[in-house]
């Protein structure tokens, strides 16, 4: 699925809309009601095409004149006139903002009220999945807030089949599949090359993934020349997202930065190593389903990093990139557990560049360690034995051990700005 901008901003602009378009005549006020992770991680991150940031900027925008059919493509268009409103909006502080409870990490509702009547618009479960909608409080669609398990057809597996796939039967999988049907996957991963090309060339953000690629060869020499390239690279592509560069994101799990975190660097590596299409496709879909599984067990939002999360899906694709066995891959998974366990998400925002950056280097270690037959001993620390033990404690500590940690930093979040400033 390709987004423009942060996941979260598009998901509320398209709930802006919505309810616009619902409404049918002028907008005069606004109510959203947003999770806490929302709100977390749309305060930070630019827009697209615009220098506003934060989830009642989005919904405005996409109240001033979005495209519901753009999907989360929506903020790819933004006039002048939208601009202005949109403005408007924030000077007649007509927007409210209350945080909810009780409900799945993606959810944002967007009422919007005229001079003569009301509309409802809440997507909840995935971005750009419409759970409820009314206007003037006669319901037009009123679905479950989290999608029912028999409602996952389009997917062929559960969330809970997913989450408890190992490593063999993802390489099994993978092995067997018809590379011709999965060339998305590849230009998934050139078209998140290209912004992250872009960003080598353009000022955003830190700058980090430029700053980190100034000294590396255009074209990488040594291997590790290729893995620091991929790394620079992931980090230049967040570094554009994160400030609201207008290029297009293929996601995983809902994340843009996910999605370049398990593609870019995997593009970089297989190009030097000279590889075939067929191998490198087959090495994306790894890295994908593994990032996958694990945000089935710890949810598409929650206090652990995405990135890091999203790396140890990149360190099992370099790993079959490399010709490595499953074995070597649940290497690089325990690297990864007894490295980099523990960072946090304090939301989308310029600081996500530095921790793919960080992320992707420990990928590439944990990868190189892991092909030389190196790993942590499961009595280290929340370390497993294999790696479907070690994302079951990851699994544990998200859940029960980093509840609280997501509440006190949006506390600290919030405690800095005014989240109704636009």
């Amino acid at each position: 699925m390709i987004a423009m901008g942060c996941t979260e901003p598009a998901a509320a602009a398209l709930a802006g809309a919505k309810a616009r378009e619902l409404l049918g005549e002028p907008v005069i006020g606004m109510e959203i009601r947003a999770s806490r992770d929302m709100v977390k991680n749309a305060m930070g991150v630019g827009l697209p095409n615009c220098s506003m940031h934060g989830i009642q900027a989005a919904v405005a925008l996409g109240a001033a004149g979005g495209k519901v059919e753009h999907g989360l493509g929506i903020l790819s268009e933004i006039s002048s006139e939208q601009k202005a409103q949109a403005t408007a909006y924030a000077e007649a502080n007509s927007i409210a903002l209350q945080l909810v409870e009780d409900v799945p990490p993606v959810y944002i509702g967007v009422t919007a009220r005229g001079e003569t009547g009301s509309a409802e618009a809440v997507i909840s479960g995935e971005h750009n999945r419409f759970a409820h909608l009314s206007k003037n409080e006669e319901t037009l669609l009123d679905l479950p807030l989290a999608i029912p398990k028999e409602n996952l057809d389009q997917y062929h597996i559960s969330n809970d089949e997913l989450a408890d796939l190992s490593l063999a039967e993802i390489v099994h999988v993978v092995q067997k599949l018809q590379v011709a049907d999965f060339d998305f996957v590849l230009n998934g991963a050139e078209t998140n090359m290209a912004i992250a090309r872009h960003a080598m060339e353009h000022e955003y953000g830190l700058a980090v993934g430029k700053t980190m690629g100034e000294s590396l060869p255009s074209e990488p020499e040594t291997v590790d020349d290729a893995y620091a390239l991929g790394a620079a690279l992931a980090a230049a592509a967040s570094d554009a997202r994160m400030a609201g560069c207008p290029l297009p994101v293929v996601i995983n799990s809902g994340s843009g930065n996910q999605g370049i975190t398990v593609s870019v660097p995997l593009l970089v590596l297989a190009q030097f190593l000279g590889l075939p299409q067929d191998h490198l496709t087959r090495a994306l879909c790894v890295s994908h389903l593994v990032a996958l599984v694990l945000t089935a067990k710890k949810e598409r939002l929650s206090a652990l990093c995405g990135a890091f999360t999203a790396a140890i899906g990149t360190a099992c694709g370099l790993v079959y990139l490399h010709g490595g066995s499953v074995d070597a891959m649940d290497r690089a998974v325990n690297n990864m557990v007894g490295n980099m366990t523990g960072i946090i998400c304090d939301g989308a925002k310029g600081t996500c560049a530095l921790k793919i950056y960080s992320s992707v280097q420990a990928a590439t270690m944990s990868c190189k360690l892991a092909l030389k037959g190196i790993s942590p001993y499961a009595e280290s620390g929340i370390v497993g034995k294999d790696a479907l033990q070690s994302f079951s404690y990851l699994t544990q500590i998200s859940h029960e051990g980093m509840e609280q940690t997501d509440r006190t930093i949006l506390t600290i979040m919030m405690g800095k700005q005014d989240i109704c400033d636009r």
